[in-house]
């Protein structure tokens, strides 16, 4: 048996350093840090409008709106919508007046909710096979990175609900020492939170994650600082995060999964160049052209954004993304 540590479990650290009262996400830009659809090109805006438009809706919730980039956009290409951000950080003083922001998640929601990339900065456990086959809770000295292993799954003190989705989801019954898992509880339930505030509209989680053929056998936890991976550290000064078990997700929420290309293509995004005739014709339109062919190669590109996962949930209108 481990000797006990003093250290918090990853979820703990990963929560102060991200959310705490001086987290990295109260402080950060993100967009100075990584680079998102929403960050790759308008035409990803462009496509949650058409979204919205198709089922019939005026109001967009972004969670996790970072500093308002996609409600900005948003409301650029249709004044008439209603859009909320949900941050944890202030409201950003050159978002327009027009877009309204909160910290707290509304009661209810007729409309699209929509969370790019937010799944994957949800802290959960972390658990790792130790050198008896054992698999552990991982905890972390949050100022140095250095780890140690807890207590079992199988101990009274660790929720059994952890347990109960490694063997469901991530079984590492069988795995080598040193196997790990990032248990995704805490992500099922924060997107189910989400989704039954769904009154009437649509929920769509955006992220990168895997699902049960190919799940990382060391895990995914990763930190990133202007641009740069960097050493994993919850100490605040960068972002913590890990690939998302987007089924499991699913199945929580009965959610339709797809490939980012699929969906946007579905939404009339197309990386086709424009034909070269119009270049004698209309140069300027020729070049804008060329530009927004670039701009939905790139988030259809699917070893790249086009291979993120959305996991689309319906209230009340049709699935858009019949299977």
């Amino acid at each position: 048996m481990p000797p006990p540590t003093s250290d918090p479990a990853w979820k703990n650290a990963w929560d102060a350093a991200l959310y705490g009262p001086a987290g990295f996400f109260r402080r950060e830009s993100p967009s100075a840090h990584f680079r998102t659809s929403v960050h790759a090109s308008p035409l990803f805006a462009a496509s949650l409008v058409e979204l919205v438009r198709r089922a019939g809706l005026d109001t967009v919730v972004d969670v996790g709106a970072g500093r308002g980039e996609l409600l900005a956009e948003m409301h650029r290409i249709d004044p008439s919508l209603t859009l909320l951000g949900v941050e944890v950080a202030r409201r950003p003083e050159e978002l327009p007046a027009a877009v309204d922001w909160t910290p707290a998640l509304p009661e209810s929601v007729d409309g699209l909710m929509v969370a790019n990339e937010w799944l994957d900065n949800i802290p959960c456990h972390v658990v790792e096979v130790d050198p008896r086959g054992v698999p552990r809770v991982v905890h972390v000295d949050p100022a140095t990175g250095a780890e140690s292993l807890g207590a079992s799954l199988a101990d009274r003190s660790v929720p059994a609900s952890l347990a109960a989705w490694c063997e469901q989801w991530w079984p590492l019954g069988s795995r080598e020492p040193g196997a790990r898992a990032e248990v995704g509880t805490t992500r099922d339930a924060a997107w189910a939170d989400v989704v039954r505030r769904v009154r009437h509209g649509l929920a769509v989680a955006v992220d990168y994650g895997h699902t049960a053929p190919d799940r990382p056998p060391y895990g995914s936890l990763r930190s990133y600082l202007r641009g740069t991976e960097v050493d994993v550290l919850p100490d605040g000064s960068r972002d913590v995060t890990a690939h998302v078990a987007v089924d499991s997700v699913a199945g929580r929420t009965d959610a339709r999964l797809l490939r980012q290309a699929d969906a946007l293509r579905a939404l009339g995004v197309s990386g086709r160049r424009p034909d070269l005739a119009l270049a004698g014709t209309d140069p300027a339109g020729y070049v804008a052209s060329l530009s927004r062919a670039g701009e939905a190669a790139e988030l259809t590109e699917e070893t790249g954004l086009g291979g993120f996962w959305w996991m689309v949930s319906a209230a009340g209108v049709p699935q858009p993304f019949d299977a």
